[in-house]
């Protein structure tokens, strides 16, 4: 079966091996150096599992062209003080490292991702978005079960997720679990910006998934899994002592409009391809 039909058909594609774990171990040191260069004075930008109470702000919006750290939802105690070091309190950073960074820049626009992209059906691929995931130990959050195209919707197609297992991901820290076959089930919600620069869900399927119908993700270092962006998915918390960390890209097709009211705008910092 070639790999357009088995997405199709499932809704996601794992491809072993498909980044060497010397290139894996790259980009893990090099985000700890972003890490230990950042200054969270001041910044208490959180990262919430539940979507439904997700709190926006001026520094969430302009993260879609920026480089910016959001935390844990356990990393805080009652005094505002993190709990832990920061190396070990951040949830993500987003949404800009692949146009940003160089070391993520080059590992983002790799011949051989431009070639997965044009085999599953991207014409004019646009890179939309990125992140950083880390799944903390002990306290990496769950993040409840969703699709993609929520967050990232377009008129005319849907939103390609690329998940790269920077290490092992398994049912003990927090891998991912998805619904096969769930994106034929059609969009359920869309995550908009107001025009008052507040955030709401537009529903359009309030019905529930039928979660016993999930499959666990479970991958080794090096592996992509490739995500429709209508895939129902989600990662349960992290309680081992072991990360897992990973990187993602979001991309879609150039023809297709892309809403002023996504919630991911990029006014100073357009769009690009490979």
């Amino acid at each position: 079966m070639s790999k357009l039909l088995e997405f199709e058909k499932t809704g996601f594609l794992i491809l072993e091996n498909f980044v060497a774990d010397s290139m894996c171990d790259l980009l893990r040191r090099h985000t700890l150096d972003l890490v230990s260069a950042f200054d969270p004075e001041g910044i208490r930008a959180i990262f919430t599992t539940n979507e439904q109470s997700r709190i926006t702000d001026e520094y969430f919006f302009a993260s879609s062209e920026k480089i910016s750290f959001f935390f844990e939802e356990n990393a805080f105690d009652t005094n505002g003080q993190l709990r832990q070091s920061k190396e070990l309190s951040i949830n993500k950073i987003g949404h800009a490292l692949h146009d940003l960074d160089p070391t993520f820049n080059q590992f983002s626009r790799t011949t051989q991702i431009a070639n997965l992209v044009l085999e599953l059906g991207l014409l004019s691929p646009l890179l939309v978005q990125s992140m950083y995931i880390f799944k903390q130990p002990f306290i990496g959050g769950e993040v409840n079960c969703h699709q993609d195209s929520t967050f990232l919707y377009t008129e005319k197609g849907t939103v390609l997720g690329l998940w790269f297992a920077l290490e092992d991901a398994t049912k003990n820290n927090g891998c991912l679990w998805a619904i096969p076959a769930g994106h034929k089930l059609g969009l359920k919600s869309r995550f908009i910006r107001t025009e008052k620069n507040n955030t709401t869900f537009q529903v359009f399927d309030d019905s529930k998934y039928d979660l016993s119908n999930l499959v666990a993700l479970e991958v080794k270092k090096g592996s992509l899994i490739v995500l429709h962006g209508l895939l129902p998915h989600l990662s349960y918390a992290n309680e081992s002592p072991y990360s897992r960390h990973a990187y993602t890209l979001h991309l879609i097709d150039k023809s297709w409009p892309y809403p002023k009211d996504n919630w991911l705008q990029r006014p100073n910092l357009p769009l690009q391809g490979f």
